[in-house]
Parts: structure tokens; sequence; C-alpha cells
């Protein structure tokens, strides 16, 4: 099957990133159905007219937030989506996950805060050398622990609040995540391949999320919206009295 290119401009971008493979008919969850255009050498093929559809209505979504400056909680634990995720969320001061998500990151906040807490103490202990007055393999230990809190919690140091939105590549992968963020009914956008349940997210982006190129496509979409929000900000005049 021949695909074309669309004029669209979004279209286009999103089908030169490679958006627009999915998976084997087989592993494709029903809710998908209405965004495959069809299939090529058994892989399926996304309607990528509908996929730019959804990516604009998330890229809004987000552009409110950052006009509102609120806070988005990124989160990727694939190879093809921690780099990605981590410095789109960096370059616009956002907390991320580039790793395994950790059960109670956003139900079981104030003791994940705790853990977060006790790491901030320990790096300004050793960064003021206050870690000098214990013993050499004292302060190996301390060290340890505090690799390990890096590890855990490195990401989300600055997310000191429920996040407005959440934005994952891959709902399937994340699935704890997902689950966590709907029992608080933080809303979700998220860049959903075909064996996704596009029903579990608020702003579901069919596409690739298996291929780096079309992961960082999506972020840096994401990420253009949100400083977009913020220049808005900037420019909104102040109410007159």
């Amino acid at each position: 099957m021949e695909i074309q290119k669309e004029t669209n401009p979004l279209v286009d971008s999103l089908f030169k990133a490679g958006a627009h493979f999915g998976y084997n008919k087989s592993r494709r969850h029903p809710s998908v159905t209405p965004y495959i255009f069809g299939a090529k050498n058994r892989v399926e093929i996304f309607d990528l007219e509908a996929t730019s559809t959804a990516l604009t209505a998330a890229k809004e979504f987000i552009k409110n937030l950052g006009r509102d400056n609120k806070n988005i909680l990124f989160v990727s634990g694939k190879s093809e989506g921690k780099s990605a995720i981590k410095d789109g969320a960096t370059l616009i001061g956002m907390p991320f996950v580039a790793g395994r998500f950790i059960g109670g990151t956003l139900t079981n906040f104030p003791q994940i805060r705790k853990r977060i807490d006790k790491l901030e103490k320990l790096l300004g202990e050793r960064e003021s050398g206050e870690l000098n007055r214990y013993t050499k393999k004292e302060r190996l230990l301390i060290n340890r622990e505090i690799d390990r809190l890096i590890h855990d919690f490195g990401g989300i140091v600055g997310l000191k609040q429920m996040p407005a939105a959440l934005v994952v590549v891959d709902p399937k992968r994340e699935y704890n995540a997902i689950k966590e963020a709907q029992h608080l009914k933080i809303p979700v956008v998220a860049l959903a391949n075909s064996d996704c349940n596009l029903r579990e997210v608020t702003y579901p982006v069919p596409g690739n999320d298996s291929l780096k190129r079309s992961v960082e496509f999506f972020i840096n979409e994401i990420v253009g919206s949100y400083q977009d929000g913020k220049k808005m900000a900037v420019n909104i005049p102040p109410a007159v009295s």
C-alpha cells in the first residue's frame, strides 16, 4: 500500500518522524480502530490526519497550562523516551520520571515528598561539608543512599504539589502512572501506540511510541506548546482596576 504524504504541515512532520507506524494488527486495542488507516507489510498504519487532530487538541490543552503557569509531570520508562522527556521537562523546568514510576508517587505523595526532602537535606549537607563529621565508612553509606534517592526521585525534586497534568509516552507501559492519575482525576496527555487503551487517557495522541524520533517529535511539540502558553501569559495586559 502506498503511503501518501499530506499537505497539512503537521501531518507531514508526523510522517517524517515515523509516527504513522503502529504494531501488528493482532496487538491492536479496539479503542485505536478509528485511528487506523490501513496496513503495510503486516504493520498497521495510523491515519495521520486523525493523529494531527488529536495532537492539536493536546497542544492546546498544554498551552493553556503554560499560560496559567501550571506544573506538568513527564513520565517515560522506555529507552526510546527517557532522554526526550528528561530534556524536554528540564527545558521548561518541569519534574519528570525517566525510568520506573514508583507506586504511590501521586496517590501517596506526602510519603514520597518526605523521601525527596531527605534527598535535598543530604545533598545540602554534602555540598556544605557537613558530612565530613562522619567516618569514612559512614560517608560511603550516606553517599550510596544519596545515589539511590537520586535514582528514584531525582527528576521530581521540584514537584512540591500535585501536577496539573501528566505527559506520558506509552500509557500501556506506564499503567501505574495512568491509574494513579485517574484516581486523582489528573488529566493525561499521552503518545499511545496501537496496543494502548486510548479510553484511559484524557488526550491520547495515537502514534508510534517505540521510535525515538517519533517520541522526540511528540515531546518537542508538547514543550513548544507550553512555552507558547508562557509567552501568552507574559503578553496579557494587566486588568484595569
